[in-house]
């Protein structure tokens, strides 16, 4: 199996067995714990477990292969790119490296599962030198390799001594099917177009029948046993405690491992979870309006009074920031609408209901509520509800201005539905939950360049972790649920507990 892209494989093994070096103390005793659990298993010590280095995030494209050898699918010139991107991974969601001053020696461990069929299926495991005793699990949001948590949860983690997991769902991210196509492409009818104007057209891997969104669950609660057994080879104990943390579809697993698995998790942080209500909200519902809508709003000169800016805000989504002295009108809505909408609601209504005419009928009329009396529709995306029935702590951290997961259809949904849940339950699971929104910030921390009134959420998010441990481990209090004001903090006494009534501060 190709390890790294041929551009940089020599340079790479050298430096990874130089700095690394291949008789590790522990990892022949992970290695043979690992045998018929995974397969192309690679272990190594390394001076520094922090992400931003070539190390322990591989470059992207190193793996062109399935599990078995295979080549990934692909145009000949982009053959089996784009499957798997780390570097591009860690960055998608987080602000940056998390910084820190002191390098966390430790053991890698990365690989593929050996029971999945498709041969798609990877993790990585960290385990410090100097071990708190505890373990965090990371969900990858959307389609993204095991390394997406790298910069926003590994790096913060190790160098507080905790050892850190993490998995990619079960699957690759993505293939090219055509690389100039004004139309989609006949050889694949689940191909999606990157954006509303684009000829590039891809396929995801999530998007196979043999891939179901089911397997998301499955994955993280795989990946925890998996993780807490190799621990307990490689310090002779198992973790005291395990917590779930992920982002976007990563927040998602994080909030099913608290439903599904509460005896593997002591709990858990979701930092802009996914919601899935078969009767809605869900994102087949509410992307919709939003790509329907948009050309008219342009077509308005970004009129935020015009019908199709007020249908928007109408769907649930936060106003818009339009930057009328950029080059050409810069604009939060249209960068969402070029990058997330069209194309994720293309993946999930290929997954759920593929009978679909994604772009003849076009996505922006997609009306999932008229097609739940079709076969399997409702079924299926009621398998991958998130319930809101928890019985360990979950904090959900949420930014106001996410436009792709808007506050008020997805963190305030998942609110209402762990609220739901325990009426007429008397001892309420004895679980705690907390919704801290972050007023200004959105689902893509990057975007604070060029909307410099938006803010980062990724330091919210890890003060929550730390929240929630002292909470588990020393019975502290968590903070109410509360609106956590722009440039403010998570406080025990908010100034605006509950929501924010104000989604933007300018």
């Amino acid at each position: 199996m190709e390890r790294v892209a041929k551009s940089v494989s020599m340079f790479l093994i050298s430096l990874l067995w130089s700095t690394a070096g291949s008789a590790t103390p522990g990892c022949p005793e992970i290695e043979r714990f690992l045998t018929g659990k995974a397969v192309g298993v690679l272990c190594f010590h390394s001076d520094d477990l922090r992400t931003n280095n070539p190390i322990t995030t591989p470059a992207n494209n190193s793996i062109l292969t399935f599990a078995d050898g295979s080549p990934l699918p692909g145009p000949t010139v982009f053959k089996g790119a784009f499957g798997f991107t780390p570097v591009t991974d860690r960055g998608v969601i987080s602000n940056g490296p998390t910084p820190t001053s002191t390098p966390v020696p430790g053991i890698q461990v990365e690989g593929w599962f050996a029971d999945d069929p498709t041969k798609e299926a990877r993790f990585v495991l960290r385990f410090p030198d100097d071990w708190n005793g505890r373990l965090v699990v990371a969900g990858a949001s959307g389609t993204r390799s095991e390394y997406n948590g790298d910069w926003a949860w590994s790096d913060y983690v190790l160098p507080k001594g905790y050892a850190y997991a993490s998995q990619n769902k079960g699957v690759l991210n993505l293939h090219f099917v055509s690389l100039a196509s004004a139309t989609q492409p006949t050889s694949d009818p689940l191909a999606c177009r990157l954006n509303p104007s684009s000829h590039l057209w891809v396929h995801f891997y999530d998007n196979d029948p043999q891939k179901p969104f089911t397997q998301w669950t499955q994955y993280m609660l795989l990946t925890a046993t998996l993780a807490q057994q190799a621990a307990k080879v490689n310090y002779r104990h198992f973790p005291r405690q395990t917590y779930a943390v992920g982002t976007s579809n990563g927040g998602y697993q994080v909030r099913r491992a608290m439903e599904e698995a509460p005896d593997l998790f002591d709990g858990g942080v979701d930092w802009e979870g996914t919601f899935i209500d078969p009767s809605g909200p869900n994102i087949l519902i509410d992307l919709p309006p939003a790509i329907r809508n948009f050309p008219a709003y342009v077509a308005s000169n970004f009129d935020p009074n015009s019908q199709a800016a007020r249908n928007i805000l109408a769907a649930g989504y936060p106003p818009d920031i339009v930057n009328r002295a950029a080059t050409a009108v810069d604009s939060l809505w249209g960068r969402y609408n070029a990058q997330f909408w069209e194309v994720t609601a293309c993946q999930w209504q290929e997954r759920f209901d593929p009978t679909y005419a994604t772009y003849t009928s076009g996505l922006g009329n997609y009306d999932y509520l008229s097609r739940l009396n079709l076969p399997g529709v409702f079924e299926s995306v009621a398998a991958v509800s998130t319930t809101g029935k928890i019985k360990k702590p979950l904090i959900t951290v949420a930014g106001t201005m996410d436009a792709l997961l808007p506050v008020k259809r997805q963190a305030r949904a998942y609110e209402a539905a762990v609220n739901a849940s325990r009426k007429g339950n008397d001892d309420e699971r004895n679980a705690q939950y907390r919704l801290y929104e972050v007023q200004n910030g959105n689902h893509i921390e990057s975007y604070v360049g060029p909307f410099p009134q938006l803010v980062v959420i990724q330091p919210h998010a890890q003060k929550a972790f730390d929240l929630l441990v002292d909470h588990v481990e020393a019975r502290s209090p968590l903070p109410p649920s509360q609106c956590v004001p722009k440039g403010g903090t998570i406080s025990q006494t908010p100034s605006e507990p509950g929501n924010c009534g104000n989604l933007f501060v300018p």
